[in-house]
């Protein structure tokens, strides 16, 4: 797993949370720039889910193993299921969800980083 992708993930994430609150906030729909976003952290996530299925492959990882691959799977379905709802639902409660999703994402990056590292 790559720490400083990991940081940056958890960054952006947070990022797209706090726009897309005062995006609800104005009242306004999802526009191209949360969707852009959403696209960016979709990619890293897959480039960090990448690295970290070839570690694993390579027979490094943590002992909790399948709760590292499910925090993995989560965080790399949960913005393009977001971005489909926000998309699909054009009052100001498209936003709302792109915002879940922007706080759920880093609670998981933080959360691989700890069973990577073995602190949990």
């Amino acid at each position: 797993m790559i720490g400083p992708l990991a940081t940056g993930l958890i960054v952006l994430a947070l990022v797209i949370a706090l726009v897309s609150l005062l995006t609800t906030a104005m009242n306004k729909a999802m526009g191209n720039v949360l969707l852009i976003a959403l696209g960016v952290l979709e990619l890293g996530l897959l480039v960090q889910a990448g690295f970290l299925i070839a570690a694993l492959v390579r027979g490094e990882g943590p002992a909790e193993t399948a709760t590292l691959i499910g925090y993995m799977a989560g965080t790399v379905v949960i913005p393009p299921v977001a971005a489909f709802w926000g998309v699909g639902e054009r009052s100001r409660w498209g936003p709302a969800v792109i915002a879940v999703a922007g706080f759920a994402i880093p609670g998981m990056v933080g959360r691989m980083l700890q069973l990577w590292q073995g602190t949990a």
